[in-house]
């Protein structure tokens, strides 16, 4: 993470990335990607309206959940602990300052977790390449 989201402290482990569209727009040009890309979005949580509706408050914050079953397979097939992880994820949200982000595992940090490397790791760098794509 080169920058901290307003609000946040660094995590190892976790890459935060700026998008300088709305939570809404983010999430519609990621689930656009997703599928460009060949993989299945599995749900959008809407973590904000949930919060909402149980009389809470929450800034907008969304999570994307995504993949695909023939790139994820195998990586599980190898690591079964690696199930906790998968599907991918990207939080989209607001920080403090009003300032929307793409927050993923990093995908070296993951790859270490399972002990993956070469072809099992490839897929964990998804979220890295998807968030990059946002502003094209």
């Amino acid at each position: 993470m080169t920058q901290a989201p307003a609000g946040t402290h660094p995590v190892d482990g976790i890459v935060s990335t700026r998008s300088e569209l709305s939570v809404a727009d983010t999430v519609e040009r990621l689930a656009a990607l997703i599928g460009t890309a060949g993989a299945t979005l599995f749900g959008v949580i809407d973590q904000s309206a949930e919060a909402e509706q149980a009389g809470l408050s929450l800034r907008a914050t969304k999570l994307m959940i995504f993949g695909n079953p023939s790139a994820g397979t195998p990586v599980m097939a190898a690591a079964p602990l690696a199930a906790l992880d998968l599907p991918l994820k990207i939080l989209v949200w607001e920080d403090d300052e009003g300032t929307v982000w793409m927050t993923y595992l990093d995908p070296a940090w993951l790859a270490a977790r399972h002990g993956l490397t070469g072809p099992l790791a490839a897929p964990l760098a998804a979220p890295a390449a998807l968030t990059a794509r946002v502003m094209d």
